[in-house]
C-alpha cells in the first residue's frame, strides 16, 4: 500500500510505523488514522514486533484540529466511535508484541495512542500531556481507562484537570511507561529492545497480551480458567520444547514462533 501519511519499514521481524507528518508534529489527520489502521492490520499478520514512532521532534501532537473542517462541524463523538475505536482495538488486540517508541512529545490523543500500546518506552525528553482541557475537552481515545488502571486515581485526575506536562522520567517513576532512556540511546535502545522481542516466543507472548488485558474484567476464577486454557495452549508449542531443551543444554533457545 502507497501511504502518504505514514512510513512502514521491515527489518527482519520487527515492522517499525512512523507518524510522517512533522510539520504539524505528526497531528492525527483522518487519512492518517486510516492508513495507520491499514498498517496495523497488515503487520500484524506478517512481522513478530510492531514498533509504533514519530518523524521529527514530536510522536503525535493529538488530533488534528485543522483537518478540513470547521470546529463547530466537527463531530467528535462520530470520530471517537467510527476511526479511534477501531484503531485502538487493532493496538491493543494485535497479536504481536506493539512498542511505542515515543520520540519527542505525546498529546492528547497522541499520549494515549501511545498508552494503547503494550511498552512504551520514550526519549528521556519526551513528555505526555492529557491536554485535551486546554481546548474546552475531557480526555478520550481510552485516556480515561488506561491512566486510572496505570497511575492512579489522583494522579490521572490532576493529570486531566490541570493538562500538565508529566516528563518521561515521571512517568516512568509513576508506572506509566516502561522506561525513559536517554536521547543519544534512544534508537539503539528501541531498536534491541524490538529485536529481543522479536526472538521470543510469540504463541507466549500473545497469552501474556490476552491474560494481563483480559484480568482487568475478570474475577479471579475467570482469571484463572484463563491462564490454564492458555497455558495448554503454549505447552502444545515447538517453542514450549525448545525452551525446555535448551534450559537443559544450558544455551540461548532458538524459537519459531509456534
Amino acid at each position: 500500500m502507497d501511504y502518504q501519511t505514514i512510513t512502514v519499514t521491515r527489518t527482519g521481524g520487527v515492522a517499525t510505523v512512523a507518524l510522517n507528518r512533522p510539520e504539524v508534529m505528526n497531528a492525527l489527520s483522518r487519512q492518517m488514522r486510516a492508513e495507520l489502521l491499514a498498517a496495523l492490520k497488515e503487520a500484524s499478520q506478517s512481522a513478530r514486533v510492531l514498533v509504533l514512532t514519530g518523524s521529527g521532534r514530536a510522536f503525535c501532537s493529538g488530533q488534528d484540529l485543522g483537518d478540513g473542517a470547521k470546529v463547530a462541524e466537527i463531530d467528535l463523538e462520530r470520530t471517537l466511535r467510527e476511526e479511534y475505536e477501531p484503531l485502538l482495538r487493532a493496538i491493543m488486540d494485535c497479536p504481536i508484541p506493539t512498542i511505542a517508541a515515543v520520540n519527542g512529545a505525546a498529546a492528547g490523543a497522541g499520549a494515549n495512542l501511545a498508552l494503547a500500546c503494550d511498552v512504551v518506552i520514550a526519549t528521556e525528553t519526551a513528555a505526555f500531556i492529557q491536554a485535551f482541557t486546554r481546548i474546552g475537552l475531557m480526555p478520550d481515545a481510552g485516556g480515561t481507562y488506561w491512566l486510572p488502571r496505570q497511575i492512579g486515581f489522583a494522579r490521572a485526575m490532576g493529570a486531566m484537570l490541570f493538562a500538565e506536562k508529566i516528563s518521561a522520567k515521571q512517568a516512568a517513576d509513576w508506572g506509566m511507561i516502561w522506561e525513559a532512556v536517554p536521547d543519544q540511546e534512544f534508537n539503539d535502545h528501541v531498536t534491541m529492545r524490538a529485536q529481543s522481542l522479536a526472538k521470543g516466543p510469540t504463541v507466549a507472548y500473545a497469552g501474556v497480551k490476552q491474560s494481563l488485558r483480559s484480568s482487568y474484567s475478570n474475577d479471579l476464577e475467570a482469571q484463572l480458567s484463563l491462564e490454564a486454557r492458555l497455558q495448554g495452549e503454549c505447552g502444545k508449542t515447538r517453542d514450549f520444547v525448545e525452551g525446555v531443551t535448551a534450559f537443559a543444554e544450558k544455551r540461548p533457545p532458538r524459537f519459531e514462533g509456534r
